[in-house]
């Protein structure tokens, strides 16, 4: 869409982490400005550190003053595109009556493996059978290993471990003997961890699929031929076109409505019968892959998603 088709300006924020600088990353931002100045939205980056959280203490904000503290950080606008995980920033803008893409509630679930798994699981979402770490403490750490012979039992070898919060499968481990689980387990030490059945069939692959609104706009297929049990590009994965069945476009979608999200990378494994099973769901997807492998640009899609649903 190279005009926009609405009557009104829309105006939007972007908001992007102040931390997380490199070109891996800004080329995305850049990308949404680009697609906003073809959309004809006047789109205005922040980072999460520009955006202080001030909080009025011990009275209640009255209407007149939300407004005036809104109009003091970042002035007016009809959405924001939170392209960041900062929970706490995005409830904060939320509460003073911004439209978040995606939503704070969206991006946590999505965040948090745990969570993930936990409401995939209530809509009776197929995927690898998952035992969530019991939590324990920073200054305490995991005094006995004990809930390590259920995960034995129930999940078995081998196992893949995964952190709750991690991206890239940098954060994912297998596990091969209960020696090697102990190990794993105790290297994570107090951060939350999950423990999922290994799915043989999927070993060094498995399907990305890039969705925004209702809709699949694109996917790959992400493969390994170096050994690596993860299919992801940044583990050293490679990638090539995708036509997806309609059992994975209806599970991505579903996943999505599940979480409340705009939009999302779902990644699907591939089971023993060729069934897919959802790894994972993920809130803010980085798409330059995506973009190399099929030539589609999620920017230019949310942002149209985004303006359609401003408008109506």
């Amino acid at each position: 869409m190279s005009t926009n088709i609405y009557k009104a300006p829309v105006k939007g924020f972007l908001v992007t982490n102040s931390y997380l600088v490199n070109s891996k990353f800004s080329v995305i931002h850049q990308w949404f400005l680009e697609s906003a100045k073809k959309l004809s939205i006047d789109l205005k980056g922040f980072t999460n550190s520009q955006i202080p959280i001030y909080l009025p203490g011990r009275r209640e904000a009255a209407p007149e003053e939300i407004s005036r503290r809104k109009d003091s950080r970042t002035g007016e606008a009809d959405f924001v595109l939170f392209w960041d995980k900062d929970i706490r920033l995005a409830r904060f803008l939320e509460d003073m009556g911004y439209r978040l893409y995606n939503s704070s509630q969206a991006i946590a679930l999505s965040d948090d493996k745990s969570l993930t798994h936990l409401a995939l699981s209530k809509a009776g979402i197929p995927m690898p059978e998952t035992y969530v770490a019991p939590m324990t403490f920073d200054n305490i750490g995991y005094t006995n290993l004990d809930f390590l012979d259920e995960v034995e039992e129930v999940i078995g070898y081998p196992c893949v471990v995964k952190e709750c919060f991690g991206s890239f499968g940098q954060q994912v481990y297998l596990a091969r003997s209960r020696e090697e689980l102990t190990a794993i387990t105790l290297s994570i030490g107090s951060k939350p961890m999950l423990f999922q059945e290994f799915i043989e069939s999927s070993t060094g692959r498995d399907v990305r699929l890039q969705v925004v609104g209702d809709e699949v706009i694109a996917s790959m297929y992400r493969y390994s031929d170096n050994g690596d049990f993860r299919a992801n590009i940044t583990a050293g994965g490679k990638m090539k076109p995708y036509e997806p069945a309609k059992e994975q476009i209806d599970l991505a979608l579903l996943c999505c409505r599940t979480l409340g999200l705009d939009f999302a990378g779902v990644d699907i494994l591939f089971g023993r019968d060729g069934e897919p099973l959802v790894c994972e769901v993920n809130s803010n997807a980085h798409f330059k892959n995506i973009y190399d492998c099929t030539g589609v640009n999620a920017a230019d899609a949310i942002l149209e998603h985004v303006l359609r649903q401003v408008k109506h």
